[in-house]
């Protein structure tokens, strides 16, 4: 069972070790922590049968919100972590005025696409080679999810 609830910045820790299983530059704990205390910003965890499977960290600025990073465990992906951590992402970005909530996605990770686009983000930009991979840089997709509609 999955529920989320509010990060703790005492939490930074074993937040960076679900970060660096999910991404190959990975986050520290001492950056996670600054972050999760940030002027406007919010950090959710979702534990999966009791330990920690994923989380988002987000901020809120006027009236838009960004996610910062979404880190899933690798045996919790595609069991509704990211999707459940996305949902209450957005009810709390809502919820702190804002009316649009923006992240960056390489264009190779089509899993995450995927759960992006559906939850209702939609391409509005790109950075040219602004992922770094073995292969060669990859493009960042800007997307955005507009919080004011139901899709």
């Amino acid at each position: 069972m999955i529920s989320v609830r509010a990060a703790r910045a005492d939490e930074a820790a074993v937040l960076a070790e679900v970060h660096r299983q999910a991404f190959d530059d990975p986050w520290t704990g001492e950056e996670i922590a600054t972050l999760i205390v940030g002027l406007g910003a919010f950090a959710l965890v979702a534990d999966l049968d009791g330990a920690v499977a994923g989380f988002i960290l987000c901020r809120v600025a006027a009236d838009e919100s960004e996610v910062l990073t979404l880190a899933t465990r690798p045996h919790a992906r595609r069991m509704g972590v990211g999707s459940a951590l996305l949902v209450m992402a957005k009810t709390a970005a809502l919820a702190g005025g804002a009316a649009t909530l923006f992240l960056e996605v390489a264009e190779d990770n089509p899993a995450a696409l995927a759960l992006y686009r559906g939850h209702g983000f939609r391409q509005v930009g790109a950075r040219a080679l602004y992922y770094f991979r073995k292969t060669g840089a990859v493009a960042a997709l800007i997307m955005r999810a507009d919080l004011n509609r139901c899709d």
